[in-house]
């Protein structure tokens, strides 16, 4: 409140200090840091021009002479002064260790990341092969590689760069693992983003902290092993020098003589805490956001276009199953499943929790894990088939043609991209549009979402938003392809119901604009009534109920669906009896015993249905249901009002 109501004269100074203070840099520790390095990087390039030639120049005449005020660290056995050599020996020690770190860390984070973007096999074989290189002691395999390509410097760093690259993949790749299994992941492989722009824009942004600090403080550890590989004769070789060869030069007479042995390795220890010290800085810095920026939720009346809804199919699934393997068996969370909808329509999937409504939505999205494996009979996206496609153009038909809302946008969205680069990247993609074309359709959709906002939207990051505004931005990013099907799962989840009530509105309006098809999964059945055209009724892994959604309260056939809707109060109606719940839970394993599997629950089984699983079958237009004997339907209001008069 200060800063918004001060001058911009006095305001502009003070956001500056602000921003010092939080980059850490003005803290005693940052100033230290800076302090070093500075002094580090003027020896580098000052130190061989101001001391190279005393350091070179041989005195016959003041061999090995200790400390004196004209030699601080006495000579060598040459006459040469040793402070000036180890002045001048900043730059060709510090040179090789900032080489061999940038070359180690490029190669193993580079092998490491890849594990995160390649398919399961080359993951895998990308997993072996650091697994293997690992089994080798790094410092044993820098020797052996030192011996190999000969003394000097550049066969010390070429080795030590190579013995570092398995440390730096493992790393990476544990960091990496991370993140592929994240929703902003899987949607951005729905989205059919190649495999650098996945690496660039959502796995090493993510991760380039840790990374960071590992290779800065890696940096003083290899400015360690390069002198010591001097110090053992396998670095730096005479007429050349670094702080290593120094310090075993001056070991000779270390009993005598210790300064000129103790100079070179306080060097050494100096220039690694300074590189801790940079890597501890720029890790707290990365980790550090912008101020977020006040929440504006804004609402909009819906706009209309009154395009009519084409009648044509945008998914015809039949038999859809899943299998996952677990270390107990294949367990099958979706089983049978048929289901389609037309464009313009939005179709309601509810059920319990572990009736398979979520997993349902990956397979059709091709979103499941590792190791899961889906079957159908048939399976149409857009009037084509499947099956026949490969991955790669299947994925291409989904980047395009569907779209997602998870149930936590928080998640769903990449914390370290800007809100703007995730909402275009799908249209420059695979539509070629232009980076300001693609923000000029991202702003419209903005709005349509009633989220005015616009540029400094765009800037933002998803951790900036309320949960109301990113979910907003979620429906605004699945708009952007002008998608046939979009999936919202559990899209009201943990919003209050006023925003709730925005959201569904919002999703009607992407409906009436693009004709879209819409599977709306949730748990609420009173909002799926509400708001759908069907309802699609899931219990243990199977659809048990398809029925027009303005038939949920009153004509539900199936024990399992009346049972659901008896459950949800009814704020409209009279005092009567409480809700009853639902008791017991469904079957974790359903599928492995013949049968259905509501039996156990169901009040009105009978000895058929323990013994065979109900098909799903039509009772009347529009109208199916698994279940060998449906409950008979209820009567018309018409008639209730007849009979309760005559009572």
């Amino acid at each position: 409140m200060m800063l918004s109501s001060a001058s911009p004269a006095t305001s502009a100074p003070a956001r500056g200090r602000s921003r010092a203070s939080r980059s850490g840099w003005a803290t005693p520790l940052g100033v230290t840091t800076l302090v070093m390095l500075a002094s580090l990087a003027v020896l580098a390039v000052a130190g061989k021009t101001l001391w190279g030639q005393r350091a070179d120049r041989p005195d016959p005449s003041a061999v090995l002479r200790g400390p004196s005020a004209e030699h601080l660290l006495g000579t060598d056995h040459l006459g040469r002064d040793q402070f000036a050599r180890l002045l001048s020996a900043t730059w060709p020690s510090l040179l090789p260790a900032v080489a061999t770190t940038l070359v180690g860390a490029l190669a193993g984070i580079a092998l490491g990341a890849l594990t995160a973007v390649v398919g399961r096999r080359a993951a895998r074989l990308l997993g072996a092969l650091i697994n293997l290189l690992l089994a080798f002691p790094a410092i044993l395999v820098a020797m052996f590689l030192a011996t190999l390509f000969g003394a000097g410097a550049g066969g010390a760093v070429i080795a030590l760069a190579v013995a570092s690259v398995p440390g730096y993949a493992r790393i990476t790749q544990t960091l990496a693992a991370q993140e592929a299994g994240t929703d902003y992941m899987a949607a951005a492989r729905v989205l059919g983003l190649r495999r650098h722009r996945l690496l660039l824009r959502h796995v090493l942004p993510h991760i380039a902290e840790p990374l960071l600090l590992n290779t800065t403080v890696a940096a003083g550890s290899a400015l360690v092993a390069l002198s010591g590989l001097s110090f053992l004769g396998l670095g730096v070789r005479p007429p050349a020098y670094d702080w290593g060869l120094l310090l075993n030069q001056g070991l000779d007479r270390i009993y005598t003589e210790p300064l000129p042995a103790v100079a070179p390795g306080v060097a050494i220890v100096y220039a690694a805490v300074a590189f801790q010290l940079l890597g501890e800085m720029l890790a707290g810095a990365a980790a550090r956001r912008a101020r977020p920026l006040p929440e504006e939720e804004c609402a909009a009346r819906p706009i209309r276009t009154g395009r009519p809804a084409s009648a044509d199919h945008v998914l015809e699934v039949d038999g859809l199953r899943v299998d996952l393997p677990t270390a107990d068996g294949v367990i099958r969370p979706v089983r049978g499943v048929s289901l389609a909808l037309r464009r313009g329509e939005m179709v309601g999937l509810v059920g319990e929790s572990g009736s398979g409504k979520s997993m349902t939505a990956l397979a059709l999205a091709d979103l499941l894990p590792d190791g899961a494996r889906t079957t159908w009979g048939t399976h149409r996206f857009l009037g084509a088939d499947v099956g026949p496609a490969t991955r790669k153009e299947r994925r291409e038909q989904l980047a395009t043609g569907m779209a997602l809302v998870f149930q936590n946008p928080a998640s769903a969205f990449n914390p370290s991209l800007r809100i703007g680069t995730q909402m275009t990247e799908a249209v420059r993609t695979h539509r070629g549009v232009s980076r300001a074309d693609a923000v000029d359709l991202a702003l419209d959709r903005l709005r349509r979402v009633a989220l005015p906002a616009g540029r400094r939207l765009l800037r933002s990051r998803p951790f900036q938003l309320s949960g109301g505004q990113r979910q907003r931005v979620a429906i605004a990013t699945a708009s952007m392809m002008r998608p046939a099907l979009l999936i919202a799962d559990e899209p009201t989840t943990a919003l209050d119901v006023t925003v709730q009530r925005q959201i569904m509105e919002l999703l009607h309006r992407v409906r009436d604009d693009d004709a879209t098809a819409i599977l709306l999964i949730s748990h609420d059945i009173a909002l799926v009534a509400d708001a759908c055209d069907r309802v699609l009724v899931m219990y243990g892994g199977t659809i048990v109920e398809n029925l027009p959604a303005g038939e949920l309260a009153a004509g539900a056939r199936h024990p399992y669906t009346r049972m659901l809707v008896a459950s949800v109060p009814d704020l409209d109606a009279e005092p009567g009896p409480a809700p009853r719940p639902v008791e017991g839970g469904p079957p974790a394993s359903p599928g492995t015993s013949p049968g259905c599997a509501f039996r156990d629950r169901c009040p009105h089984r009978q000895e058929r249905c323990t013994v065979e699983d109900p098909v799903l079958s039509p009772l009347g237009p529009g109208h199916e249901v698994a279940c060998w004997q449906p409950l008979p339907a209820p009567p018309s209001r018409a008639r209730q009002e007849s009979e309760e008069a005559q009572k």
